[in-house]
């Protein structure tokens, strides 16, 4: 957690991320950049899967149109943090010459996006409405 807390300081700061170790090759800044903005475009997906849900499917039931647009939501602002997160997090391992690191939330969101486009399937094939 305290890690987490140094992070998310580096967020807005990361000319200080520059004054650990030493620069790496410029490509693999980029590659992790490109990396970055990778995970945001998903993010700004799912965002506006969540958006469409809710605006699109108005004879789905309240509770499940809430439900999945909120998860939806959901997932994308987490996934719009962790970009952030996980670009600082890399960012100092490459420059300190360490391992990059590794992490459980590419498996994490995978399963909640399967879980929602298995209730999406359910919802089309039932043609339920409400």
């Amino acid at each position: 957690m305290r890690e987490f807390a140094s992070n998310v300081r580096l967020w807005f700061a990361p000319e200080e991320v520059r004054e650990e170790g030493r620069t790496p090759d410029y490509r693999f800044s980029l590659a992790n950049e490109r990396t970055f903005l990778a995970w945001l475009r998903t993010a700004l997906a799912l965002i506006g899967g969540g958006f469409a849900v809710d605006q699109f499917l108005p004879a789905l039931g309240r509770g499940w149109r809430v439900g999945l647009a909120l998860a939806l939501l959901a997932a994308g602002v987490l996934c719009a943090l962790r970009a952030v997160n996980h670009w600082v997090r890399c960012e100092r391992a490459m420059r300190r010459g360490e391992d990059l690191p590794v992490s459980r939330f590419p498996a994490v969101m995978s399963l909640v996006v399967a879980v929602v486009a298995v209730a999406m399937v359910v919802v089309v094939l039932t043609g339920w409405e409400g």
